[in-house]
């Protein structure tokens, strides 16, 4: 079928075809992929997920691709990006927010008005939606702290509302994580006011000691692993001497353990075996299971 003629018929949104999937995720990684489209509404992303499914055409969510890893090969379906849910209501210390927000973006600008709540999200780059998913935190607190209430597309195709509490925000996961047909449209934040001064000077001695102890200057997803209770994955990665160690262009970063590096032109198989190494390495030496923070898409 001509899924480009067809959604353009519609007028889903921008439709961008034979895109490599390694411009659109923070690793630098991926093959091919057929469609990447941009709904404009959330009438125009039921229309069409109701086209793809009736088509049998497997198709993917994705934010900032900020904790991707995507396959080398072609990724024979649609890539759906919320780019254009980007609506955003500031009401005293209550922000709507659309899922395709730029997370850092939206901490910035709420942080520079005085509120406080989001400073660690400062340096977390991602959409709010992706956020959400993997409930992404630092510096001891996480969206599960701010977040009130998100609306959701549920696999029915139906419109809810998900309050805190039916979101079981924990450590880097969610509702969301463990229900992935679940599509999150807005999110809901409450913040407090707060020493405006004070909190750009955090978030600035935050920056510098970021680009002191994290290499920010190659690609990568961040942490790679979860800290294991009481611990810390990186101290762990350290332990088994593997700080430098690399497949192909891919490397275990000699700043910090827990960020495997796009070093040199690495493939999604050089990260994806680098990451998977590691996890064994550890597991062998310290009979400790790490979880993977990072999504493995196509490698079925």
């Amino acid at each position: 079928m001509n899924l480009d003629r067809i959604i353009k018929n519609k007028k889903t949104g921008k439709v961008l075809t034979n895109q490599i999937m390694s411009k659109y995720t923070t690793f630098n990684v991926g093959g091919k992929v057929d469609y990447i489209v941009y709904p404009k509404s959330v009438e125009k992303l039921i229309e069409l997920i109701k086209i793809l499914r009736s088509e049998k055409i497997k198709y993917k969510i994705l934010g900032n691709g900020s904790n991707t890893v995507f396959n080398d090969e072609d990724y024979n379906g649609v890539i759906i990006k919320l780019d254009e849910f980007n609506d955003l209501h500031i009401k005293d210390t209550i922000i709507k927010v659309g899922s395709g927000y730029n997370l850092m973006i939206l901490a910035h600008k709420l942080s520079r008005m005085g509120l406080t709540g989001i400073e660690f999200a400062t340096g977390i780059p991602g959409t709010v939606g992706g956020a959400i998913y993997m409930n992404a935190g630092a510096y001891k607190s996480d969206m599960g702290y701010i977040v009130s209430e998100i609306k959701v597309l549920t696999p029915e195709l139906e419109i809810k509302t998900l309050y805190n509490s039916d979101l079981d925000f924990h450590y880097r996961t969610s509702f969301l994580q463990e229900n992935p047909g679940y599509i999150c449209i807005e999110v809901t934040i409450v913040l407090k006011h707060g020493n405006k001064d004070i909190i750009m000077d955090l978030i600035e001695e935050r920056r510098k000691k970021r680009l002191m102890t994290q290499p920010l200057e190659f690609p990568s997803c961040g942490s790679v692993f979860r800290n294991p209770p009481n611990d810390f994955a990186g101290r762990l990665i350290e332990e088994c001497g593997l700080k430098g160690y690399k497949i192909g262009g891919a490397m275990v970063s000699p700043k910090h353990a827990n960020f495997i590096i796009n070093y040199e032109n690495a493939t999604g198989k050089d990260v994806r075996d680098l990451i998977l190494y590691v996890k064994d390495e550890v597991k062998k030496k310290f009979d400790i299971e790490l979880l993977i923070e990072q999504e493995f898409i196509n490698w079925e």
